[in-house]
């Protein structure tokens, strides 16, 4: 429970918030927050027990699972996994080929054994137990330490806390909350064998695409199926044949009733990562400088990939996921710029800063012991921002090339494993190992030497750019760049650096990258493989970064945590911690959004929208067999999914719940703790909630279950699946008369 004393202010005021009913919705709390809201919940019609969302271990939250990535739930005895299909892309991808496109067609497993592997790496993590271990790993630091020292003796308590709690065999994790104010140890059971079982055609499961993302009204089927195996004798294992179906204790009953505007919604999940605790200096960094800038490189990239793609298919299937990625990040960086620069969000946190600053000096024992916190965070800040285009720009040629990031991945590793296990660095541990083989395994369905060479032009060109004071050493000497350069002869310098670098690597062979990672820094070198060689000589500039990283790091742990008290002291409103993708819920009411002047979108869309939007090509293109069950549907067929209030089946729906990246997948749940939905997307104008929550404007869409349920009978046949989640007789005997609706098995 959080007893220390910044968290008891916050229940202090989280009292007279409800009281007077100025939360609205914001918040993705922690589980064991939510007895706490009893009241509140019990004011919006809430009729169940507030402590069941405590216990982890029990119904619902056990059935609640991370794909580490996304979140899902298990909704059958035998394992059963429910998601996004967004989710499953890499998935879909690794088990493609240009000749049986399961990104295109979607797939459909008619029988266990025709469950694929959901590709090397794909995991499942049941939380099963979260431990406040605040005082273990902050306690007693000496006082005159120097922030590198801060830094490293927190590491090495966070190394040891996971490795005694991994002797079990689960997964374990110590995450920061509220900036350094306290710390949590997560233990997880980690399923290592996870298959494909069912995903809709991309003509259902992405429809709308690019033009609908971020958008309402939506029209999307954005669910997908997997199933979690393990040994026959019930631990976790490697994928093998003679594996079984997991056997969750516990799983979520999927409802065919739906939900109603105005009624009460949850959504348990896994959401990665919001900045509502950033200072104003770190807000306006992001706004003036990183955003545009991320926003930019994204644009450029895709350009790039999309090119490419229309003129190989091969290219285009390896890049699909890669695309849709930078796809969706641009359109939310986008969005999220918008609404802090026209939406008002930036001005607003500098006036709450403002307000914090004179709630400190108006107080001598406040000053005194929260007054250098803001200024000195200015600082650090602003120290900082010296070196960023040096350190981006690194970065940006990692990941922009997956050969230079395979040797780079290959050369660290090869430092680190001389050393004794708490020594070595956060991912390069021996708990990390299998980690880095399954990526190093599974990058070969999405290498493409082609796009890797543009690609990484594309960020040898970023390289150019960087002025005098921050050039790239070890990258200007390997490629014959200097500051100043005239872009004829950049250009030519850097294509035949990258003649050199494609015509003498291995990189691009599986076998040879594995190999890679047994090796040390002498052999590594003696392959004198031009990757290799060049991360080498990229690793001391690396290193010097990572190092200034954790100087920053030491100096934020000693401020920031000061900074959240003060800042909890004076106003109750921030009460759950930023999302730091760990098990949260969060709660609101199905309601439709009052999107412009005049203009006002009802909060649930139906099949009647997808013949209204469907144009038979781009992304709009639904499969025929779905548009002709519409018709039969809209015809007068009966089906047990109509809503009354609609006239029709619902598709998508809008709610005020408050949830983030990373909650993609996250079952939404009634009263009872049914799942009514899956929570895929957010509106345009909800992404700046990332940094300050707007309840005016914040709303989450979600894929309607009825729709989901619909389709899985009316149109791929799914039936065996409805059967296995136990849809009441009602419901699934009116759809067993139809039969199976795909013409092959697991193909459309």
């Amino acid at each position: 429970m959080l007893e220390d004393t910044p968290l008891k202010i916050v229940r202090a005021f989280l009292v007279l918030l409800f009281a007077a009913g100025l939360l609205a919705e914001e918040g993705m709390w922690m589980p064991q927050q939510i007895p706490e809201m009893a009241a509140k919940l019990r004011a919006l019609g809430f009729r169940g027990d507030a402590k069941a969302f405590a216990d982890l271990s029990g119904q619902p939250m056990g059935a609640i699972v991370s794909l580490g990535g996304c979140t899902a739930s298990f909704v059958s005895p035998d394992g059963l996994i429910v998601t996004n299909h967004h989710c499953v892309t890499g998935g879909l991808q690794f088990n493609s080929t240009p000749a049986r496109n399961l990104l295109k067609d979607g797939y459909l497993a008619k029988t266990r054994s025709e469950e694929l592997p959901n590709g090397p790496g794909s995991r499942v993590f049941v939380t099963s137990a979260v431990t406040e271990v605040t005082s273990a790993i902050t306690g007693n630091i000496d006082a005159k330490a120097t922030d590198r020292e801060r830094y490293e003796l927190i590491e090495r308590r966070v190394k040891e806390r996971i490795a005694a709690c991994e002797k079990g065999g689960q997964r374990c994790n110590v995450a920061s909350f509220f900036a350094g104010l306290k710390y949590f140890e997560i233990a997880q059971m980690e399923i290592k064998d996870v298959r494909l079982v069912y995903a809709p055609a991309e003509g259902i499961g992405v429809f709308g695409g690019e033009t609908d993302n971020w958008r309402w009204p939506r029209h999307t089927g954005d669910w997908s199926f997997l199933r979690a195996y393990v040994g026959q004798d019930g631990k976790p294992a490697a994928f093998s044949k003679d594996n079984v179906p997991f056997k969750p204790k516990h799983w979520l009953k999927i409802s065919t009733e739906g939900i109603k505007p105005g009624e009460l919604v949850f959504v348990a999940g896994y959401p990665g990562r919001t900045l509502r605790h950033q200072t104003y200096a770190q807000v306006k960094e992001t706004t003036e400088w990183s955003m545009p800038r991320s926003i930019r490189l994204a644009e450029e990239q895709l350009a790039i990939l999309e090119q490419l793609s229309k003129q190989d298919k091969t290219i285009a299937l390896k890049m699909a996921g890669r695309v849709q990625g930078l796809n969706n990040s641009l359109t939310n960086q986008k969005g999220m710029l918008e609404g802090l620069v026209k939406g008002g969000s930036l001005g607003m946190k500098q006036a709450r800063e403002k307000e914090l600053e004179a709630w400190i000096a108006a107080d001598p024992v406040r000053q005194k012991k929260y007054g250098d916190v803001l200024p000195a965070l200015g600082a650090l800040q602003a120290e900082s921002e010296k070196t960023r285009e040096q350190s981006a720009a690194m970065m940006i040629l990692t990941s922009a090339s997956s050969y230079l990031g395979a040797a780079q991945t290959a050369y660290r590793l090869a430092a680190e494993r001389p050393k004794a296990d708490l020594d070595r660095e956060p991912g390069f541990q021996e708990r990390d190992w299998p980690r880095i083989r399954d990526g190093q395994d599974r990058m070969q369905r999405t290498m493409d030497a082609t796009a890797d060479r543009a690609l990484l032009r594309w960020a040898l060109g970023q390289a150019v750019a960087l002025p005098a004071d921050q050039r790239l050493a070890a990258v200007d000497q390997a490629a014959g760049l200097k500051a100043g350069m005239a872009k004829t002869e950049a250009d030519q310098a850097i294509d035949a650096f990258l003649e050199r670098l494609f015509a003498g690597t291995k990189l691009g062979d599986r076998d040879f990258r594995l190999s890679l990672m047994e090796k040390s820094k002498a052999e590594l070198l003696a392959t004198k493989d031009p990757f290799i060689l060049l991360a080498a000589a990229m690793e001391p500039q690396a290193e010097a970064n990572r190092n200034a990283a954790k100087n920053r790091g030491g100096a934020q742990s000693r401020l920031m945590p000061r900074y959240m008290e003060a800042l909890l002291a004076k106003s109750g409103g921030l009460v759950a911690p930023d999302a730091n993708s760990t098990l949260r819920v969060t709660y609101g009411q199905v309601k439709g959004v009052d999107a412009k002047d005049g203009l006002y979108y009802k909060p649930q869309t139906t099949l009647g929208g997808i013949l209204e939007k469907n144009t038979g090509e781009g992304d709009f293109d639904a499969p025929k067999m779905q548009l002709d069950a519409i018709k039969a549907q809209r015809s007068g067929k009966k089906t047990p999914y109509i809503d009354a209030g609609l006239k029709g089946v619902p598709v998508n729906f809008l709610s005020t719940v408050d949830t983030t990246g990373g909650n993609s997948g996250s079952p939404t749940l009634n009263g009872k703790g049914e799942l009514v939905g899956l929570l895929f997307d957010g509106t345009y104008e909800s992404v700046a909630s990332n940094f300050l929550f707007d309840p005016t404007t914040t709303r989450s869409i979600h894929v309607d279950s009825r729709y989901m349920l619909w389709n899985m009978a009316e149109v791929d046949g799914a039936i065996h699946l409805l059967q296995e989640m136990s849809i009441p007789d009602s419901a699934a005997g009116a759809l067993l008369r139809r039969g199976p609706g795909l013409k092959a098995a697991g193909v459309r």
